[in-house]
């Protein structure tokens, strides 16, 4: 009874995963039909599409169970796990990142971000050697909690209020973490408070941005701040909960968040590389128009924005690991693992610098042809300018009328001699522009 009821099972399991496998393999022959047509308002048409076969996908996963949902994500090529993965719904994300392999996680958190500014305070505790995850919605939700991270999404005024009466800790409003001074981001506070405002990267596939992060180190406990949901933050959240172990207070958990941002930054640097190995072999390897040049040019302006974004990044994360090596708030452990994060932001600094190289040169490259192309229209108007010289001459001589010094005045076929004259000698220069190969 019990194989009937798996194989019953199975089967229903691979009758979900076929409607999944189906559906988005329409989506993606339809869309590749709405790229091929030339109509107008052409981008406005494939996001309608796009919306729709969305909207279908959702109804389809929102009838499923979050580990059916997972299983389904794991049978998926890499390329589809994301659309299924965003269209499972936020609030079931995390609880379905949970039941993914290692591997298949860690993708979908640094590649499918969902923008999220809904306010949440989340109070994690240590559960045999694991970080257990807590919602809060008040202060009586903390009676029972011995916190070591508290971590605030969007808080409202309200809910920075009662935290900061309850713990006593100063929370800062993370609208306007950006208005302080670069040199007033880190201090201790005179009630023994250790502030950090960072900036972590956020790479999404229609933007990158750096958002900045308030940590307060107060009593072992570490509070962190910001407007929404970050890619580093949820990588971290399903390691602590995953492996024994990893963390064991709240500096603990700081140090890992500067670790994760590197990873995370480094992740990105990847895919930087080969967005710019795409652009490169469709620069190099044909003749660009000006109308691909175009595209290339606003590609490699985005990736060039990335990659001063990330730059910018590893810098602000080195002058935080460096400031809590030089405050000595770190014990031996924890000194070694912030000189392994210096390490591996020092390898990432060559690598945005080699990136910024090959960003100049292909944008050199591609003004270099749209150069040649426009050179081309001008060696058109100069040839036709020269050949235009001699019947210019002819028509200003035979326009004189002087009798007597030109006999074709008089002559009955004296007019279609001159133009006959004034053909034969536009013919004559072009026809050695082009046997010299300048028309080419």
């Amino acid at each position: 009874m019990s194989d009937e009821i798996l194989n019953v099972e199975t089967e229903v399991m691979l009758a979900h995963l076929a409607n999944v496998q189906t559906l988005l393999a329409r989506q993606k022959l339809v869309e590749n039909l709405v790229q091929r047509q030339d109509v107008p308002r052409h981008d406005l048409i494939e996001e309608v599409v796009h919306r729709q076969h969305a909207e279908e996908l959702n109804r389809l996963l929102n009838d499923l169970a979050e580990n059916e949902i997972a299983l389904i994500i794991e049978a998926l090529p890499p390329e589809d796990r994301l659309m299924a993965f965003s269209e499972a719904g936020e609030e079931r994300s995390e609880r379905i990142l949970e039941l993914l392999s290692d591997d298949i996680r860690e993708e979908l958190i640094g590649d499918g971000h969902q923008r999220s500014k809904k306010m949440s305070v989340n109070a994690f505790e240590l559960h045999n050697g694991r970080l257990r995850q807590t919602t809060v919605s008040c202060s009586k939700d903390f009676k029972n909690l011995k916190p070591i991270w508290i971590d605030l999404v969007a808080p409202t005024p309200e809910t920075r209020e009662w935290i900061s009466k309850y713990f006593d800790v100063e929370i800062p409003d993370p609208e306007t973490l950006t208005d302080l001074e670069a040199s007033a981001r880190f201090y201790v506070a005179e009630n023994g408070e250790l502030h950090l405002h960072s900036n972590f990267l956020l790479d999404m596939q229609d933007e990158s941005r750096n958002v900045p992060v308030a940590f307060i180190l107060h009593k072992d406990i570490l509070f962190s701040v910001r407007t929404e949901e970050l890619p580093v933050f949820r990588l971290q959240r399903m390691r602590a909960r995953t492996q024994p172990g990893y963390v064991t207070e709240g500096m603990d958990v700081l140090l890992d968040l500067y670790a994760a941002d590197a990873e995370y930054s480094a992740d990105a640097l990847e895919d930087v590389y080969a967005a710019l190995e795409k652009v490169g072999k469709h620069v190099l390897g044909t003749q660009v128009t000006d109308a691909e040049a175009a595209k290339i040019l606003a590609a490699i302006a985005s990736e060039e924005d990335l990659n001063g974004r990330i730059r910018q990044n590893v810098l602000d994360t080195r002058r935080a690991v460096s400031f809590l090596t030089r405050g000595r708030f770190l014990d031996v452990s924890q000194q070694e693992d912030a000189r392994q994060i210096l390490r591996d932001i020092e390898s990432l600094d060559g690598h945005t610098a080699f990136l910024f190289n090959k960003i100049n040169f292909l944008m050199d490259a591609t003004v270099g042809f749209v150069n040649i192309n426009q050179n081309k229209i001008i060696k058109i108007f100069s040839v036709a300018s020269v050949a235009m010289l001699p019947p210019t001459l002819i028509a200003s001589i035979y326009g004189m009328n002087f009798k007597g010094w030109f006999p074709e005045i008089n002559w009955d076929y004296g007019y279609p001699f001159s133009l006959g004259l004034m053909l034969v000698s536009i013919a004559v220069p072009f026809w050695y522009f082009h046997k010299k190969g300048w028309l080419r």
